[in-house]
Order: structure tokens, then C-alpha cells, then sequence
């Protein structure tokens, strides 16, 4: 009994982070142009994380992204720049894209 809960235990600590980052995600407004596993206006987040998976720099480049918005590498359609994403929550976003499988 006591492996089975802690089993559930560590199953739940490690989706909290996971779904923490979904609700940041989902506060700042991401997920109106990009989704985990489709394609949307937006690459998914799947696509991103395996485009830049062999990129040491990719976490910085994308956090910067993320608040500066980009182009051309998607695609014709920019990213826009949002402003409203500190460079805290930029740096916890980009790593969670990362993450994506």
C-alpha cells in the first residue's frame, strides 16, 4: 500500500509543474495561437520543442521570443510581442515548451 501512494505521490508532484505552466500559459494568452500537440495559428509546442531539441541556447532565444514576439522562422505569420510576459515567466514558459514530448 504505502509504494502505491507513493507512487501516486510522485505521479502527482511531477504533473503540478506541468499543469502550473499550462495555467501561466493559458493566463498569458498563449494558448490562443499555439496548443501542446496541433498546430494552431501557432506551431505546436511539441514541434517547437523538437525543432530546438539539440539547441543549448534555445531556452534564452525562445524566452526572449516570447516577450519581443519574431518572424519568419514558423512561417509568414509574426509573432506578436507580448508584453505583458515578464522575463521570469518568459523563462518558465520557454522551458516548459521545451519540456513538450
Amino acid at each position: 500500500m504505502k509504494k502505491i501512494v507513493l507512487a501516486l505521490t510522485l505521479t502527482a508532484a511531477s504533473a503540478a509543474p506541468a499543469l502550473a505552466d499550462l495555467a501561466l500559459a493559458t493566463s498569458k494568452n498563449c494558448m490562443a495561437c499555439h496548443a501542446v500537440d496541433k498546430k494552431l495559428v501557432g506551431p505546436s509546442y511539441k514541434d517547437v520543442a523538437a525543432k530546438y531539441k539539440a539547441d543549448k541556447t534555445a531556452a534564452d532565444k525562445l524566452a526572449t521570443k516570447i516577450i519581443k514576439g519574431g518572424s519568419g522562422v514558423w512561417g509568414p505569420i509574426p509573432m506578436p510581442s507580448n508584453p505583458q510576459v515578464n522575463e521570469a515567466d518568459a523563462k518558465i514558459l520557454a522551458a516548459w515548451v521545451l519540456s513538450a514530448k
